[in-house]
């Protein structure tokens, strides 16, 4: 069942400016050229589409996880596993979202390479947005088109406390 209301960020960032925001020390607005200029990364991935068979394409843009390092996530310093307990959820224009563990894209933990998208098929995507890229995932449910927002919180309100 989807939600009934999603707060999707103002659509003056309709032209590729996403909100990084969460348990962050540094939350913001990310543009495009701020994506470019992190460590670029390129995967090929294939999505098995029901309607219209697999489907393949390249991307190329940062690490999902150097875009959320940059803006300072608020784990303990003290606690290297405190990191495990942080979500990465991921808002695209449409409402389309999708929720990944930290862990998973640690490279000490799951280290999966997932991409905020800059180009795809060697385009840029600047008229629409960076795209989440999930790599092997085989139908592409956690693709996300058009990104609006990327928040990054601690699991402590899954479990009803402050921690």
């Amino acid at each position: 069942m989807r939600p009934m209301s999603i707060d999707v960020p103002d659509p003056a960032h309709a032209d590729g400016w996403l909100r990084v925001s969460g348990d962050l020390s540094v939350p913001g607005l990310v543009s495009m050229a701020d994506l470019r200029a992190l460590p670029q990364w390129t995967v090929e991935v294939g999505f098995a589409c029901r309607t219209s068979g697999t489907r393949h394409h390249r991307f190329t843009g940062p690490l999902l996880l150097d875009v959320a390092r940059a803006a300072g996530p608020v784990f303990d310093a003290c606690e290297r596993k405190d990191r495990l307990r942080f979500l990465v959820s991921v808002l695209g224009r449409d409402g389309h979202h999708a929720v990944l563990s930290w862990g998973e894209i640690d490279p000490e933990f799951g280290d999966v390479p997932v991409l905020v998208g800059v180009r795809m098929d060697d385009a840029d995507l600047d008229a629409y947005g960076p795209h989440l890229v999930v790599p092997g995932d085989r139908c592409g449910g956690r693709h996300i088109s058009e990104v609006v927002e990327i928040r990054v919180c601690a699991d402590a309100r899954l479990w009803g406390r402050n921690l």
